[in-house]
């Protein structure tokens, strides 16, 4: 059995000035690094086998401090993968984010990302995504799984890793509740620097039996 802490990166600038960062990406603020340090001190006693993450530098630097503070930190490796990345935004990345998800939702009837998270699964957001984007460049959802579908080959085929740190991005933490959850709500989504446990049996079974902690 694996036991993957997917954490959420630290916030960024971006995410303080409440825009869409998906590709495109920012330094970790000072309460970012903040956040990353708590999530690695939270973390500190379980014995990494090997440290994953996007990337994209705000999860990689993430990754970075959360491993200083690991009982493993002499023997760890940090792998950085594309894999891992958010879900790109097409068209509206660095856009405010109520404005772009009014653009996104708004032909469907939504105002807000809160009542279409509330209402509609994560693939079909997605799908709205690449849908509204003038240049159709954001990712659908089948272009996204199999990016991240790669990702979980990749930590399938780690023999010997039983506990794996997976630093990732707020959306695609929802994505993977969604699918992966027992009707987890994705209102509200993953705190920057929040901690979701996912297993992995040997038969590539995957469950989250629990999400967003700030504490194990």
């Amino acid at each position: 059995m694996k036991r993957i802490y997917i954490v959420r990166h630290g916030q960024t600038y971006i995410n303080r000035y409440n825009k869409m960062q998906g590709w495109c990406d920012t330094p970790l603020t000072t309460p970012g690094i903040e956040g990353a340090e708590e999530a690695g001190k939270a973390l500190s006693e379980v014995p990494f086998d090997i440290a994953l993450s996007s990337d994209l530098k705000r999860a990689s630097d993430t990754c970075e401090i959360i491993m200083k503070y690991n009982a493993n930190k002499d023997e760890l490796q940090h792998i950085a993968s594309p894999f891992f990345r958010e879900q790109f935004y097409g068209y509206f990345e660095g856009m405010d984010s109520e404005m772009a998800w009014r653009m996104i939702g708004g032909s469907h009837g939504y105002g807000t990302r809160q009542e279409m998270f509330a209402h509609e699964s994560i693939d079909t957001i997605k799908d709205w995504i690449k849908e509204a984007d003038p240049y159709h460049q954001a990712e659908n959802a089948e272009e996204y799984w199999v990016r991240l579908d790669d990702g979980f080959k990749l930590i399938s085929q780690l023999d010997g890793a039983e506990n794996i740190l997976l630093v990732t991005h707020g959306f695609t933490i929802r994505s993977l509740w969604y699918r992966y959850g027992d009707h987890i709500p994705l209102v509200p989504g993953p705190k920057n620097a929040s901690i979701t446990i996912m297993t992995m049996s040997e038969k590539g079974e995957i469950k989250i039996p629990k999400w967003n902690l700030m504490h194990l």
